[in-house]
């Protein structure tokens, strides 16, 4: 099994750190946005809704590194953060003010990300829509914030990071790789999502070439084998037609792979999802020991109906990194990443709204095959 040497929980300040862009979130519900009059506020990001299960699910102590513009739409997701458990203290606030180091102007030179997502129905596919090119995130660098006063004087568990986060700019790239590196340099276990979207970096090889240098600074990686693809560039063949079996012995080849060009890796996991329409899907999660050579398989949960896709990922990783906080063993933590994947698209929004005793009560409920019995 995996050595992970976990630090202990009463040197460390904060057990979960994510580094990464958060964005504002208008939802229309169920009217595309053409049609839309009125919508939902949420927040998300593809790196601190991690934090965030982490925080309102598991009851862990979780920061998020990241920067906004100090204006409402910057409060609106730094108060959702704190109502979630999660603490804003190491955001970077610039100042619309125009004055300062850290400052905009009030026209919007610099803007707070925003993420305007319909999450479909049936046959009407779910659509995405974002204005993240002039984001604070964007513009500041590794020396703009004081990691070693966080890994170092505060102390953290597991750092997470993400291919979103890392594709932004120059300047983001430049940025995780230092944030991990500083983060092992203090003993804190790694982690980062491939999560590639070409409308986030359209250049595959641009991207391959940053992931290939922040992989080789994490312990944990989480992606699904078009991530390797576009990500990283490794590719297996496998058959359109192919069942499960042959398709996990194909993902286990190329996670060998990747394994024996990166020894630093321990653990590659990532979520199962096969989407019979926007609102029903198959849903499973796999987690691979490099060390053991084993590939624990969380239970498949099949023709699913959901109310939206968005932060189902997140929520995998965000399980799987909180059962080992935890003292779990792998074969829990797979199935609390699985469970916890499938409730997060259960609810509206990117973030979790669930709680640990829901994740335990899915896992036993998925292991049963039973149903879904009302809470009264």
């Amino acid at each position: 099994m995996a050595n992970l040497n976990i630090k202990p929980a009463e040197q460390c300040k904060w057990d979960g750190v994510a580094l990464g862009e958060v964005m504002i979130r208008f939802d229309p519900i169920d009217v595309p946005f053409e049609r839309a009059r009125t919508c939902r506020i949420w927040h998300g990001g593809g790196e601190t809704n991690v934090a965030e299960g982490l925080g309102y699910c598991f009851g862990l102590r979780a920061t998020v590194v990241t920067a906004l513009v100090d204006d409402g739409f910057g409060h609106s997701i730094a108060n959702q953060m704190r109502e979630a458990g999660v603490d804003t203290s190491h955001i970077l606030w610039f100042s619309n003010s125009g004055k300062g180091k850290y400052a905009t102007d009030k026209k919007g030179t610099l803007h707070n990300g925003i993420n305007a997502t319909f999450r479909g129905k049936g046959v009407v596919p779910s659509k995405t829509e974002y204005y993240r090119a002039h984001t604070p995130v964007r513009e500041v660098g590794a020396a703009d914030y004081d990691f070693d006063t966080l890994f170092g004087k505060e102390g953290v568990r597991w750092a997470h990071t993400g291919g979103i986060y890392s594709l932004l700019s120059p300047k983001t790239a430049e940025t995780a790789v230092e944030y991990l590196k500083k983060a092992r340099q203090y003993g804190t276990l790694c982690s980062t999502d491939l999560n590639y979207r070409a409308n986030v970096e359209p250049s595959k090889d641009r991207a391959r070439s940053i992931n290939k240098e922040i992989v080789k600074h994490v312990e944990f990686l989480v992606g699904n084998q078009s991530d390797f693809s576009d990500a990283l560039g490794y590719t297996v063949e496998v058959s359109k037609t192919a069942d499960m079996d042959e398709w996990l012995a194909a993902y286990v080849t190329l996670l060998r792979n990747v394994a024996k060009d990166y020894p630093n890796l321990k653990l590659i996991g990532t979520q199962l999802r096969g989407a019979h329409s926007a609102d029903r899907i198959d849903w499973g999660a796999v987690l691979f020991d490099v060390a053991a050579d084993k590939l624990y398989q969380g239970v498949v949960r099949r023709n699913v109906e959901i109310a939206d896709r968005t932060g189902g990922g997140d929520s995998f990783a965000s399980a799987v990194i909180a059962a080992l906080l935890k003292g779990k063993p792998l074969e829990d933590a797979v199935e609390w990443g699985a469970a916890h994947g499938i409730l997060v698209q259960e609810t509206p929004g990117d973030t979790t709204m669930v709680t640990q005793s829901m994740v335990e009560a899915e896992v036993a409920r998925a292991k049963k095959g039973g149903g879904v019995v009302a809470l009264r």
